[in-house]
């Protein structure tokens, strides 16, 4: 009979490891799926501040890209 009840013990144990490892997974899944639009923002980022670097210098690359180019114009 103990070897019975230390078996159930172990599958029980196995079980629950399983199953925090599934619900882990799942966790990292969906972070990955909710940053997807930040990752998209970023590259359209890098892209745009190579594109305008190459005719302003980098900072008003970036505050053009950021969309704030007309409070900072010089006048």
């Amino acid at each position: 009979m103990t070897i019975t009840n230390d078996r159930k013990i172990f599958d029980w144990a196995r079980t629950l490891i399983g199953l925090g490892l599934m619900l882990c997974a799942l966790s990292i899944i969906f972070i990955a799926v909710t940053l997807r639009p930040v990752a998209k923002w970023a590259n359209y980022q890098s892209i745009c501040v190579e594109q305008e670097s190459v005719k302003a210098p980098i900072s008003w690359a970036v505050r053009k890209c950021n969309g704030r180019s007309k409070v900072y114009q010089v006048k």
